[in-house]
């Protein structure tokens, strides 16, 4: 009984700052691998495919701005460049992200509206501007 205890407290033995603020960079680190998974970037634990889901990846995201936010002038210097450099890359593939899947569907949507549409000139035209104007992200 006592090994289990003493092997729970060990991982937390410390000051209760220095717990929180590793529970905090945990937070952090959770959430980033969660939003870079439904962003397509990590496999899968389970299945080891990619995963793309920008609306859920969108709200890790946006959770981890309100965090920042909300905890905005009482985050150590290392909790505080954990978050910006956390949420820097997750933007960044985000926007990657966004940009990436059209650009290899457009070829096939083109590919498989010219056989069976009657002007091959006219398909490519919107396709490549609908999609510019669909993904524009605000960062």
């Amino acid at each position: 009984m006592n090994d289990p205890h003493g092997s729970q407290s060990n991982p937390v033995s410390g000051s209760p700052d220095d717990v929180q603020s590793a529970l905090f960079a945990q937070l952090v680190m959770q959430q980033s691998s969660m939003a870079m998974m439904l962003l397509g970037k990590t496999p899968h634990p389970e299945t080891g495919q990619g995963i793309q889901d920008l609306e859920a990846a969108r709200l890790f995201i946006d959770q981890l701005e309100m965090l920042e936010a909300k905890t905005r002038g009482n985050l150590t210097p290392d909790e505080a460049a954990l978050l910006k450099q956390s949420l820097m890359s997750l933007r960044l593939a985000f926007v990657e992200s966004v940009n990436a899947p059209p650009s290899p569907a457009e070829p096939r949507a083109e590919t498989k509206a010219q056989p069976p549409g009657a002007g091959p000139a006219a398909a490519p035209g919107p396709s490549e501007e609908e999609p510019r104007k669909r993904f524009t992200k605000k960062y």
